[in-house]
């Protein structure tokens, strides 16, 4: 690839960058996508093997392609998805190169375009996008010492029960990773201790819908103003053995010591805030108030749904809620292992360009930067709520083609 010179790249091989590829595609746009292994890395190598979608598959898909073979209301396992955006790639004809890692990317030395370093050569850009999405830099907070010899990983690498060291396991994260996570591990027989911050907890299904409808009609997946805290919320869902909606209190029932936020370590004794049951009772705020919400809409449409008025009644506190840990010595609890699902930073070092505000994140609008002709998309609410979720970037992705198709038949017009 040395020195060749494209109309526009695309970088990442994932759903943004796919869907990216559908769009320029459709409006006849010269393009290339570089993917620095295989198509949608991240659900092959960085997914535990259990994992489904948290979103049904008549919602979690592009509007081009539907799960074929699936029930529409059933939950997509991590190598049916794998499966999809592979055949997606193929329905659209998608130009990607797999196994090209971008080392650095800077402007052209003459101004116009773009020079991309890779593990393959040079390559000039008239235009870039930027499709690497929110997964970037695993978060692990450096609370435990490592010379107290317990495993610790991120959630990205944990696989299944069977690959930890024997002993109890302490998840820390209360957001879809760290229940599901915790769950299975205690489903395997394993002593599991959960330290659970603050999060919103939906409903998976309320009066015959799942929630990801009731927050399209509710205007929710819509919205483009960020909210104080919601940038980084915290959503407690999972679509695990059929579906089922989170609640702390079951998972205590199962035999999960939930504690609070995970604070500091002293001599092999960990702290945790004394904040547990008030994040508790505020996600239990969140899923209420969900549930009014949906309960005003139905009645102001004159929806025809079954009431639910089981839905509001939750089971009693458990002892280790209203009596919690402040402390746990974690040798002696047997602790071997520490799986911190914590998130994900974004991690943009690798470009070289003014364009990112003080805490690193991307100055754009609607994911046009402030670099012309430098563009991003697949990030958390590049444009609305819905921006990070695989049909949400399919329709940035149009807005974002449609810009780029402008220019270029400018471009065109002008030589």
């Amino acid at each position: 690839m040395t020195e060749s010179t494209i109309d526009t790249l695309i970088i990442g091989g994932g759903q943004a960058g796919l869907a990216m590829s559908e769009h320029l595609g459709r409006r006849g746009v010269p393009h290339l996508v570089l993917e620095r292994a295989r198509i949608a890395e991240r659900w092959r190598s960085e997914r535990w093997d259990s994992l489904v979608a948290n979103g049904p598959a008549w919602h979690d898909r592009f509007p081009t392609l539907s799960f074929e073979g699936m029930d529409p209301d059933g939950f997509a396992g991590r190598d049916r998805i794998v499966e999809y955006f592979e055949q997606y790639a193929a329905l659209i004809q998608a130009p990607i190169r797999c196994g090209v890692d971008v080392h650095a990317l800077r402007r052209a030395p003459d101004g116009h375009g773009f020079v991309a370093a890779t593990s393959q050569g040079t390559l000039l850009a008239r235009r870039v996008v930027v499709a690497t999405g929110p997964f970037q830099r695993p978060l692990v907070p450096t609370v435990v010492p490592d010379d107290l010899g317990i495993t610790q990983l991120h959630s990205s690498l944990y696989r299944c029960p069977d690959r930890l060291p024997d002993g109890a396991v302490l998840v820390v994260g209360a957001g879809s990773s760290g229940v599901q996570i915790a769950d299975e591990l205690a489903r395997s027989g394993r002593r599991v201790y959960l330290s659970v911050g603050p999060h919103n907890r939906p409903p998976r299904r309320y009066r015959g819908r799942d929630f990801v409808w009731w927050l399209g009609v509710l205007g929710e997946w819509d919205a483009k103003t960020i909210a104080p805290g919601m940038e980084h919320v915290t959503i407690a869902v999972s679509g695990a053995r059929g579906g089922h909606t989170v609640d702390f209190r079951d998972l205590a029932a199962q035999g999960i010591t939930l504690v609070g936020t995970a604070g500091t370590c002293q001599a092999g004794t960990l702290h945790f805030g004394d904040d547990l049951a008030r994040n508790i009772a505020r996600g239990d705020a969140n899923y209420l108030a969900m549930l009014d919400a949906a309960d005003a809409y139905a009645e102001r449409m004159g929806l025809d749904l079954p009431t639910e008025p089981s839905a509001r009644v939750f089971s009693p506190t458990p002892a280790c809620v209203s009596q919690p840990l402040s402390t746990l010595d974690l040798c002696a609890a047997g602790v071997t292992t520490i799986i911190w699902a914590t998130g994900y930073a974004l991690d943009f070092r690798w470009i070289d360009m003014d364009v990112f505000d003080p805490k690193g994140r991307p100055m754009h609008e609607r994911g046009v930067s402030t670099v012309p002709g430098l563009y991003f998309l697949g990030l958390a609410w590049l444009s609305r709520r819905a921006s990070p979720f695989i049909w949400g970037v399919w329709h940035d992705a149009d807005f974002l083609a449609s810009h780029i198709a402008g220019l270029a038949d400018e471009s065109r017009a002008n030589t």
